[in-house]
């Protein structure tokens, strides 16, 4: 196979740079992918090999019927995925999990690139912003990105467009909010921008409770930090809640847990302390536990925030965190297909526009893929139904998410429209509005229906 387009260049062989290498090989378009290991190396990395796993060899949930990880897995099959096609060769038992042999399907990886005829893999770092020359470039260098490149694109975006260290707040699904006891309310009835006055929930903690709540916070078991994190400094902005508590019993009355300005409506008075949740998608149905940051370990996390009075039943989008990390806003640097807004020949893709982990990565670098593709045959992109999981992911990072408390996401059912309000489930001969696991597999159903639909063929029958 050869072609007689310029090549597109794609700078990092992780997931998301392979994924969309692959992509745009099998669209006909050149490609040019560069790693910079062997000749550079990172803090995480123990080999050469294009999408060596790191953290973990698990793809999470493979349940493509109520899990939206799972429906992510399929649809990325259906797109023809290289990452999950050697995910299933490789794979080994975990339960309804998809786990890898690492070393296997990084190998998978490696030699489907290789083999291909439209795919240059070059060794060697890209220290700074690529050449002018280099129309078309993916940027897709992951958490780990090199100091030059990530300093040149920090200059390029603006001093507060890039990342370094996360401070992930917990991430809470709206409808499990118990709105017997938690409440709608600004502090001060005051509106910010497009607000009402009415732009944070509240959940109040009486003394006994507050009191409680910190015993538990100091007492949970943490993580520890990654070697390569160990000696990089708090900063005062992504301070862990515990280490706040540890710092004397009133600390968070009078940092994110301050009650002044709110009126519990059950009670006419002030709480002792409260918690204040912060809408986090356009769609309302994702809240963020501000000021939340911590290293307490996920299943602790669970168990401690669950004591919150209101937060009894929550189900978590995402769990808090505070790790080393490099990622763009994107919400306020990217357009609709990936593009740097201020510099059009550079798109990026994987961990660096803010998606959390190995799926996700492999996801935005399959779009970008396409997308590059597109554009370099003269075409304009086509992008995913949002009721899909690939649809969902990109509208949060392109434009969904609040640019002000932006940070990595990984896909949930939260990021995905919701089901039309007329459909319901019979239960015990009665008919309910859907919530819960019957909602789940509708929005699953829909999602796979409909890229199916986008890639041009009948959706396929629920049963396969």
């Amino acid at each position: 196979m050869t072609s007689d387009l310029r090549p597109v260049h794609v700078i990092g062989g992780g997931l998301a740079g392979s994924e969309a290498s692959w992509a745009l090989a099998n669209a006909g378009i050149p490609v040019v992918l560069h790693e910079m290991r062997p000749v550079r190396g990172t803090d995480a990395h123990q080999t050469d090999g294009l999408a060596e796993l790191v953290c973990s060899n698990s793809f999470r949930s493979d349940d493509h019927e109520a899990n939206a990880v799972g429906v992510l897995h399929e649809e990325l099959r259906r797109c023809g995925s290289l990452i999950l096609a050697a995910g299933d060769a490789h794979k080994v038992p975990a339960g309804s999990a998809l786990a890898v042999d690492r070393d296997g399907f990084s190998a998978h990886v490696q030699a489907r690139l290789e083999a291909h005829p439209l795919v240059t893999i070059e060794r060697g770092e890209v220290a700074g912003l690529p050449p002018a020359e280099w129309d078309s470039v993916i940027v897709a260098t992951g958490p780990l990105t090199s100091p030059s490149l990530a300093e040149a694109v920090r200059d390029r975006t603006g001093a507060d467009a890039l990342a370094f260290f996360d401070a992930i707040a917990p991430i809470v699904h709206t409808e499990s909010i118990n709105f017997d006891v938690a409440w709608f309310q600004s502090r001060y009835d005051k509106p910010g921008p497009g607000g009402t006055g009415k732009d944070y929930i509240n959940c109040p903690l009486d003394q006994a409770q507050y009191e409680a709540f910190i015993q538990a916070l100091l007492d949970g078991e943490k993580m520890d930090f990654r070697e390569w994190e160990a000696t990089t400094p708090y900063f005062d902005g992504c301070m862990p809640i515990e280490v706040m508590a540890s710092r004397g019993l009133d600390t968070l009355r009078y940092g994110p847990m301050k009650p002044v300005g709110l009126t519990d409506p059950r009670t006419g008075r002030r709480a002792h302390a409260v918690v204040q949740l912060r809408q986090d998608n356009a769609l309302a149905s994702l809240f963020n536990m501000v000021g939340f940051q911590t290293k307490l370990r996920h299943g602790e996390q669970v168990r401690v925030f669950r004591t919150i009075p209101g937060l009894e039943n929550a189900e978590f989008a995402r769990l808090g965190g505070l790790h080393r990390n490099t990622f763009i806003n994107s919400p306020s640097l990217l357009d609709a297909s990936l593009r740097l807004k201020v510099e059009p020949r550079l798109r990026f893709a994987g961990q660096i526009t803010g998606v959390e982990g190995y799926v996700e990565s492999s996801a935005i670098g399959l779009l970008a893929g396409r997308f590059a593709a597109a554009e370099r045959l003269g075409r304009q992109p086509e992008f995913p139904p949002r009721t899909t999981a690939l649809g969902a992911l990109l509208a949060h990072i392109t434009g969904e998410a609040n640019p002000e408390t932006f940070q990595p996401m990984n896909v949930n059912f939260g990021l995905f429209p919701p089901p039309d309000e007329a459909e319901t489930v019979t239960v015990n001969g009665k008919r309910r509005k859907l919530k819960g696991v019957d909602r789940k597999k509708v929005q699953a159903a829909r999602a796979l229906a409909d890229i199916d639909l986008w890639l041009g063929r009948a959706p396929r029958a629920a049963a396969e």
